[in-house]
Parts: structure tokens; sequence; C-alpha cells
């Protein structure tokens, strides 16, 4: 299916000239004052990792390949991969981690998340756009901070790190982008 380049979105897979077939890490188009607006994409060969970038103009055609979104669960990890079922069928698929990538961290057990899959293989995947987690580590507050301006870095349960404003104590539990990892707000429950 030829979509314009311009509407190319993070975990879309796409076919290049070469019939590979590449899943897209980043899309950003660029509209100079002058001249041609165009879309930078960077993305990853599926079949063996390799990544490039293009660049096309806003309205040229890319191949976009269909691939299926399934809803599943994640269940665990171990040496051979990351374990999920599907929520209908009940079959469980692994998935290595070079299709999770840096959004491995976020995973927690029973999450509901959205695999891409071409041809039963799994090609990216979906996280929720907000996770929670526990701060585990920061530092103290200093006196003097103000709140609206200063950051503090925190260590969180699923031992990633992150940058949290000064109020947030160890034990509180915070809530997560997953797209970048930046704090949202103190958990509400």
């Amino acid at each position: 299916m030829k979509v314009i380049a311009s509407s190319i979105r993070k975990g879309n897979i796409i076919e290049r000239d070469d019939g590979q077939l590449y899943v897209v890490l980043s899309a950003e188009s660029f509209h100079p004052g002058k001249g041609t607006p165009t879309t930078q994409i960077d993305m990853r060969r599926i079949s063996d990792g390799v990544k490039t970038s293009d660049r096309y103009k806003t309205t040229e055609q890319v191949e976009r390949a269909y691939v299926e979104d399934r809803n599943f669960e994640f269940l665990y990890n171990d040496a051979e991969g990351f374990h999920f079922m599907n929520q209908e069928t009940f079959e469980t698929l692994q998935v290595s981690k070079d299709v999770l990538g840096d959004q491995a961290v976020y995973l927690q057990e029973g999450m509901k998340v959205m695999l891409s899959v071409f041809n039963d293989v799994p090609v990216a995947i979906q996280l929720p756009q907000r996770v929670t987690f526990e701060v585990k580590e920061t530092e103290p507050a200093m006196k003097g901070q103000t709140a609206s301006s200063s950051y503090k870095p925190a260590i969180l349960s699923n031992g990633a790190r992150c940058m949290v404003p000064p109020h947030i104590q160890p034990g509180t539990r915070i809530v997560i982008q997953t797209e970048d990892g930046s704090y949202v707000e103190r958990a509400k429950d």
C-alpha cells in the first residue's frame, strides 16, 4: 500500500526498493522556509537489524507493508527473549531483545501491549503511553530549590533513570512516559 512519506510514524513497517522490510524507529518532517519540505526516516532492517536512514520529499510515495496488529500480554523474559501471550487464542510468542530495543525496561508483568506481526514474526511493539514505577533512590531535596525549574536524578524500580521534581522521595510511585522516559506526575494510587 503506497502512502505519502509525511504520514509514516514510529513503529510502521515499510518496504524499500530492495524488497526488504524495515521498521521505522523515528520519522521527522522538516519544513524549511525556502525549498521542498522533507521527511527524514530512521529505520532498522527486520531481517538482520541493520540501521539506515532515508530522506524523502513529504509528498513522495512510500510502500507501507501490511502488518497485523494484535493484542498481547507480557508474561516474562529469560535468556531466550521476551514472552507474550495472545489475548484471544492464548498462544505464546517469543520476541527478541532487538525488536523491543530500549523500551524493554518499561515492560511489567501482565502489561497489555500491541505487537505488529508480519508473516507470524513480531516486528514492532507498542507499549501503553504511560506506566507507573516506584522511585527506589534519589537525592534529598536541597533547601532553596524551586520546584518549577530544577529536577533531580532518580533510579526507578525497573532500574531505569529518570529526572524527577525535588519533592519526590524514595518509595513514591510516579507515572513515566514510555516514549522518552520522562516524568509525568505522581501516581494517584
